[in-house]
């Protein structure tokens, strides 16, 4: 069965439901968990000559974005531990999610993803897609979605 599963997270109310679920799965399995976070990247816009300047430096949004992954990673590791399922964080900077998700599995040597759905649908679905989405059409390691 599955021994190494990555747990994609973006701190959302539907993320932290499907890492509930994730953690009671490796459980079940007795799977390790990898939890991981794509920080974004700092935003570069060009708007010429009386532009707004964004006042938040390269560095202090980087800072910023480390921050916000300690706490989203460290959250869910301590709900693993309570559960007592073996746990591991990682996060990393991109833009597209669904590449650093499946460059994530790959170097942690994860045998699945487990990941949720966000259920765009419609013409928000078709022109969005979603990162799920995306992962599945890419990923050459199996992907549980959950919903």
């Amino acid at each position: 069965m599955f021994k190494h599963i990555l747990v994609p997270t973006d701190g959302s109310q539907l993320s932290a439901e499907t890492v509930k679920r994730a953690i009671a799965f490796a459980k079940e399995t007795g799977a390790k968990v990898t939890f991981f976070f794509a920080k974004p990247d700092y935003p570069v816009a060009f708007y010429g000559e009386g532009a707004l300047i964004d006042p938040t430096t390269p560095d202090k949004f980087a800072e910023m974005a480390d921050q916000q992954a300690k706490e989203i990673l460290g959250t869910h590791e301590a709900a693993a531990k309570a559960a007592g399922v073996a746990s591991d964080t990682i996060s990393s900077v991109s833009d597209i999610p669904y590449e650093a998700i499946i460059a994530a599995a790959e170097e942690s040597g994860a045998d699945l993803i487990f990941m949720a759905s966000h259920g765009r649908r419609g013409l928000s679905g078709l022109l969005l897609g979603s990162e799920t989405q995306k992962v599945l059409t890419h990923s050459k390691i199996p992907v549980l979605v959950y919903r």
